[in-house]
């Protein structure tokens, strides 16, 4: 879902999709995050991080009390009493973390609970230690050291809270040092800086990681763009190979696919469909004495009087041929498609585009071949398309400017029906 809307954000964005050139561009160790793409790269990681937060978590607090449990069995009384008050801080803190960590917050609040959560469970690990005192002290503050640097390496959070963590660390560690009755101030304070490098390098590892991560996110957003880009260009050159570039209609290839999408997956296609073969009426003629580009304006004027004709969410229209057009109509009876047929002859005739050399009218016409499949029948496209094409040559040959209904073989002795 999250990575769907980061793709959605990218496309519609041109901005955004530039700002991720520019900082694929730069080295790698220049990469900054800033505004709209790093929030898209909060939300990118933030379920992950959570997890295992919450994870982690989750194994200190049971640490914790495991290894509370195991110091009252072994330990003498008075130290395993001694570290009971100070290690009952960890579970309560590490629980209130996980539970901050369920669901999304505003930054803020992220981090500042895992901040003062860290906080909180680092000085609950060093208080068990001077509590203790002895062998302890040294020992838990070296833990609270250990729990510090792993919290760095497997939290995918913001240099700033990883940073404000290991200050955190170091301070507790350095605070508590200059305290230790068994070591010196310059012992301390060696032992902090000796710690300190260690914390840093692992700062400086973390940020690295992050911004390995965060440049793979700069790649995949700009993959993904580029996958939408190539589609779209792709469902472009699929249009412009299936539409006619004069008229913008359908062309022949796109009309024969949809016929054998229909007749194999709608059945409902073959209960009652006709198809018209239009053509226009002495078209050569037309461009001998007006020219091609007249020639051309014809055809698209007839294309869009077809469209006006027929149902636009229902009916498929096409250019066929040169001058030819077929039309789909699914799920009509005679009736109803020799009144469209009619309807689209009427319009071309009404229209008056010129046509000085037609014998059948100053202006343009066209004739028009019906074809219907009867109900009973299980007639195949190409069958149906025969049908309306012998429709059509005679009605070519008995004058045109007329629309003619093709009959079966079986009913060859009733008359054609014609309409002018």
């Amino acid at each position: 879902m999250v990575s769907d809307l980061v793709h959605l954000d990218v496309q519609d964005n041109p901005a955004l999709a530039g700002e991720v050139d520019r900082l694929l561009a730069r080295r790698t160790r220049d990469i900054r995050l800033n505004g709209e793409i790093q929030r898209l790269f909060r939300d990118r990681i933030w379920s992950q991080t959570a997890k295992i937060i919450r994870a982690r978590m989750v194994w200190v607090a049971l640490l914790d009390v495991l290894t509370l449990a195991l110091n009252m069995l072994m330990l003498p009384g008075a130290v395993a009493d001694s570290m009971l008050l100070p290690g009952a801080i960890l579970p309560p803190v590490a629980v209130a973390v996980v539970l901050l960590w369920r669901k999304p917050q505003a930054p803020w609040i992220q981090g500042a609970s895992l901040i003062a959560g860290m906080f909180l469970i680092l000085l609950s690990i060093a208080l068990v230690g001077v509590s203790a005192g002895g062998e302890f002290y040294e020992r838990h503050l070296n833990i609270m050291l250990f729990v510090a640097i792993t919290a760095i390496i497997i939290f995918g959070i913001p240099l700033a809270w990883t940073v404000a963590i290991a200050a955190l660390s170091l301070g507790l560690y350095l605070a508590f040092q200059l305290q230790n009755p068994a070591i010196g101030f310059g012992n301390a304070v060696a032992a902090t800086l000796f710690f300190a490098s260690g914390i840093f390098a692992t700062v400086a590892a973390r940020r690295i990681m992050t911004i390995l991560a965060q440049k793979t996110f700069l790649f995949e957003l700009r993959d993904r763009r580029r996958v939408a880009e190539l589609a779209k260009a792709n469902d472009r050159l699929e249009l412009l190979a299936k539409t006619d570039p004069l008229t913008g209609i359908a062309n022949r290839r796109w009309m024969t696919e949809t016929l054998d999408h229909l007749w194999g997956s709608d059945k409902r296609c073959l209960d009652g469909a006709a198809m018209l073969m239009c053509d226009i009426d002495h078209f050569k003629k037309l461009n001998d004495h007006l020219g091609h580009a007249e020639g051309d304006r014809c055809l698209v004027e007839v294309a869009s009087i077809i469209q006006e004709n027929v149902r636009r969410d229902r009916d498929q229209v096409a250019r066929y041929g040169g001058e030819e057009f077929l039309v789909l109509l699914p799920a009509v009876n005679e009736e109803e498609a020799v009144a469209v047929a009619e309807r689209i002859r009427k319009g071309v005739e009404d229209a008056g585009l010129p046509n000085p050399g037609s014998r059948v009218s100053r202006h343009v016409t066209l004739s028009i071949g019906v074809a219907v499949q009867a109900s009973e029948e299980a007639t195949s496209p190409e069958q149906l398309q025969r049908q309306a094409d012998a429709a059509l040559y005679l009605a070519k040959q008995i004058g045109r400017n007329r629309v003619l209904l093709h009959r079966a073989e079986s009913s060859a002795r009733k008359p054609i029906r014609s309409t002018r």
